[in-house]
């Protein structure tokens, strides 16, 4: 392991269970960053999706907003801003905005995939793929809106000059890997569901990496899902919403997220799915004493800075558990 402890960090997507109202899934995610602050998360960031009745953090930048406000120490950001569904401009307001509300606690992670399928894509941004393809010069756009340097142009972001937050490039495969290092910044990679790349992709970034105004070093955090709760027998039980999600996924049936069950032979065997399997590669479900051993070995792997943990459970207070628990595991891998 390093020398130094990992921090640790929480992914959300804002997940509407089933009988779940928006603002009960809202004040629970509050709820939950809270608590995630007093167990010393590093950040808490929230992912932009859209045209999913499950998820409800399609406006990214107003629940940012709702739960920096919530909070008090605790980095709160995007994981992330799909880019090209937006203009640099208006990003670089918000989130100039958002960063002179909260002083360094804003974080802005960047991705450029669409959050969604094809035909919300189009209905969001009807020159989607050629923004897609832009993704390069549209992460320089809005390093130019954030510079002081900027005051003297036509265009202007105004909110955003000179205001501190920091950027993160998001990779689900070896592409932004490449970008990541060749501008220096903070590389996040979706280790949670894209697990196919990961070790090319670090790879790639640690080898090309240059040095930057923002960063000296390779900054890596690596995606993870975890599940904790006393008992492995309690754990799996709560895995059987994830399963059932990862279901509505592939057969396009996506719906709010159910209650857990008892885990049963049919659930055994989707998860053995090669396809499934794969996705769920990284995915730690178990007893703190069980997981704890798990993220050792990944940690000690991936050799990543920060560990970002994504925990899809129906109820809240089993959420708020398993990160505690979790909070325990990071604060004893030293």
């Amino acid at each position: 392991m390093k020398n130094k402890p990992t921090a640790y960090s929480i992914l959300d997507l804002a997940l509407v269970s089933d009988g779940h109202t928006l603002k009960q899934t809202y004040n629970d995610a509050l709820n939950l960053a809270q608590h995630a602050e007093t167990y010393g998360y590093t950040r808490y960031w929230l992912a932009e999706h859209h045209n999913a009745p499950n998820i409800g953090s399609s406006a990214t930048s107003v629940l940012i907003g709702f739960v920096a406000q919530g909070t008090k120490t605790i980095k709160v950001g995007s994981g992330g801003v799909m880019l090209p569904n937006h203009s640099p401009l208006i990003i670089a307001e918000q989130f100039g905005t958002l960063g002179s509300l909260y002083p360094n606690r804003i974080d802005l992670g960047l991705g450029r995939a669409p959050g969604t399928d094809r035909e919300t894509a189009q209905a969001i941004r009807s020159d989607f793929m050629d923004a897609a393809h832009a993704f390069p010069n549209e992460l320089e756009k809005i390093q130019t809106y954030f510079s002081k340097k900027n005051a003297t142009s036509k265009v202007r972001a105004t909110v955003a000059e000179g205001v501190e937050v920091p950027i993160y490039i998001l990779g689900s495969s070896t592409d932004s890997a490449h970008l990541a290092a060749k501008n220096g910044l903070p590389y996040a990679f979706a280790s949670h569901f894209a697990t196919t790349h990961l070790w090319n992709a670090i790879d790639i970034y640690r080898k090309e990496f240059q040095p930057s105004k923002d960063l000296e070093t390779p900054y890596v955090m690596a995606g993870v899902n975890i599940i904790i709760a006393d008992t492995d027998e309690e754990a799996q039980r709560l895995f059987t919403s994830l399963i059932r999600m990862i279901v509505g996924i592939f057969t396009g049936k996506r719906d709010f997220v159910q209650p857990p069950t008892d885990m049963t032979a049919d659930l055994k065997e989707i998860i053995q799915n090669p396809q499934v399997h794969q996705m769920l590669k990284y995915s730690f479900v178990g007893s703190k004493a069980t997981v704890k051993a798990q993220v050792k070995t990944f940690m000690e792997q991936t050799q990543a800075d920060e560990l970002i943990a994504v925990t899809n459970i129906y109820d809240v207070k089993d959420r708020i558990r398993s990160y505690e628990l979790l909070a325990e595991i990071m604060k004893e891998l030293i």
